[in-house]
């Protein structure tokens, strides 16, 4: 399989279309990264949450995550239309994480007994963060990767997602850096933050968002699909059927799966590994910020010349890049070794994203996008975040670390984490192998 394309012209995109894919691409990803961040501090600083209170809200988010994606998704796809899912989602978005800037004095003011309160509060945000999933995957996950599939096609499918897979790090310097002057001290050394304020702002810039979709989207109005019914289309994407008339978009999928399983292995332990008082300690935001910075510039360029080479050559320097910087980051522990390692690993993760994420959209039927949404969610959050969590955890307790377990008190990662990823990455070739073999998508709704 392979694509030649470099005597198409790239298909232009506005500069408001652009600036409308930043803006939500990024402070889409600033929303995702607070909840997959600061709600787990949220729940144990201000309710005393245990590791399973933890676990539940997680895998309650995730599963919520995927239904919603897929349910709305299919509904977008059956009314024609993503503008109004993507700025009314947003728009509830922003109100639903400003609500727990208020639950624990709502949990308070309900009961007087202080462990009723705190079961209470534990309670209300996990329900909560469910609301806010569910507003979260219908604005972005659904809708908006939708329209950028609608507006899109396989000249300029490659610069996008370089942008657009290069949010989700960027999106962290700013929640991290901003904690930065939220945090509070208490007497005993101890650090939290101030979450009201913290949440009031991160709602606030939502809401934002969702007023500019208002104000400058263009509905990409996608041909309404109404035949059939629409359970029936909301389960559309695990058709046997439809793998076999799909079968690269399938086969992307599940490279796509491998790649982020491996990815997950490392990454919920990622900033605890780099925290350990023998590896970086508290000046660990002073090498993952530059390797950051670094691994989006180069996804950014690189995704420029990804819809000329095509996705089979484009996706092997990426995986490679992550592999080798696994390697590095096993076995060297000193500052330099970190930083070169974490700078080849973060590099070839958001490649590889953006040389999946672009492949994907271009093998994606333009009458089924939103019915298949739920599909790339299942395949690329889900199924990675219920498995590669517990292989990480697995082979740190392996390696003779303290514990065993999820993120927490009593568990230490340990660099044996990052040979799991890489070795789980290894297999993405494959995949790849098969996808070589299939033949090049034409293509049929190509704009010229």
């Amino acid at each position: 399989m392979e694509k030649v394309v470099s005597a198409i012209k790239a298909t232009p995109l506005s500069r408001k279309t652009w600036f409308l894919i930043v803006i939500l691409a990024f402070f889409g990803q600033v929303a995702w990264a607070v909840e997959n961040n600061f709600f787990n501090l949220f729940i144990q600083d201000t309710f005393g949450a245990s590791l399973n209170d933890v676990a539940l809200m997680v895998s309650a988010s995730a599963f919520v995550a995927t239904a919603t994606t897929l349910f709305v998704g299919a509904w977008s796809d059956r009314v024609g239309k993503r503008k109004v899912f993507i700025a009314v989602g947003s728009v509830l978005w922003a109100l639903s994480i400003g609500c727990f800037c208020i639950l624990q004095t709502v949990s308070e003011a309900l009961t007087r007994d202080a462990v009723a309160a705190a079961a209470l509060g534990i309670t209300l945000t996990i329900i909560f963060d469910c609301i806010m999933t569910f507003f979260g995957s219908m604005a972005n996950d659904s809708c908006f990767n939708a329209w950028m599939t609608d507006i899109t096609d396989s000249t300029n499918r490659g610069r996008v997602e370089g942008v657009n897979s290069a949010m989700p790090l960027l999106s962290m310097l700013l929640v991290f850096g901003g904690a930065m002057f939220l945090m509070v001290v208490g007497e005993d050394g101890t650090v939290t933050y101030d979450y009201p304020l913290f949440f009031a702002i991160i709602g606030g810039l939502v809401l934002v968002v969702g007023i500019l979709s208002f104000a400058l989207m263009e509905d990409s109005k996608p041909q309404p699909n109404k035949s059939g019914h629409y359970l029936a289309n909301v389960f559309y994407g695990f058709r046997p059927s439809v793998i076999k008339e799909n079968k690269l978009l399938y086969l992307v999928l599940a490279g796509f799966c491998v790649f982020a399983i491996g990815m997950q292995v490392i990454m919920p332990y990622y900033v605890l590994y780099l925290r350990l008082p023998y590896i970086l300690g508290e000046n660990y935001v002073f090498v993952m910020a530059p390797c950051i910075i670094i691994a989006a510039i180069f996804t950014i360029f690189y995704g420029r010349g990804m819809d000329k080479r095509g996705f089979v050559k484009s996706i092997i320097i990426p995986l490679l890049l992550f592999i080798v910087g696994c390697v590095v980051l096993t076995v060297l522990t000193d500052m330099i070794g970190v930083f070169i390692g974490s700078m080849l690993m973060l590099s070839g993760y958001l490649g590889a994203a953006a040389c999946f994420g672009a492949e994907i959209r271009n093998n994606t039927p333009l009458k089924n996008v939103g019915m298949l949404q739920g599909v790339r969610i299942c395949m690329i959050v889900l199924i990675p975040m219920l498995i590669g969590p517990w292989i990480g955890s697995s082979v740190s307790a392996s390696s003779g670390m303290i514990g065993f377990g999820v993120v927490g008190d009593g568990f230490t990662p340990s660099s044996l984490i990052f040979l799991g990823g890489a070795a789980v990455a290894c297999l993405t070739f494959i995949v790849w192998l098969f996808i070589r073999k299939q033949p090049v998508s034409k293509d049929p709704e190509h704009k010229e």
